[in-house]
């Protein structure tokens, strides 16, 4: 099994930064693609962006050129930069990954347990 940790969540005034993180541990194989989900009550979870083993990345529309998504594959791990934050960014944010195990090479998404990000004056 892979647990997904994520860190960094918290209160923020428009406008101010947050950075979150995800670690991966476990019986980690290999880590291939890791993204970011949000959700927010009464709404269907929506992706962020993603990362690739490799680093290239994708944001969804609402977040780019605010937000960056990178990685430490040395520390199994997923960062989550989130600037000039705005009061919809407000959210339970969720961290993913696909990964291997070392007992079984098909990879399966594996979720964090999610972190709370408040956009509030």
């Amino acid at each position: 099994q892979v647990q997904l940790v994520e860190s960094g969540g918290g209160l923020v005034q428009p406008g101010g930064s947050l950075r979150l993180s995800c670690a991966a541990s476990g019986n980690i194989g290999s880590i291939g693609t890791m993204a970011w989900y949000r959700q927010t009550p009464g709404k269907q979870r929506e992706l962020v962006g993603t990362i690739s083993s490799g680093g290239s990345t994708n944001y969804r529309d609402s977040v780019k050129g605010r937000f960056t998504i990178s990685r430490d594959n040395a520390k199994n791990t997923v960062y989550l930069q989130m600037n000039s934050l705005k009061p919809e960014d407000a959210a339970v944010y969720y961290c993913n990954a696909a990964a291997t195990t070392y007992n079984n090479n098909n990879y399966y998404n594996y979720w964090g347990q999610g972190t709370q990000v408040t956009v509030s004056p």
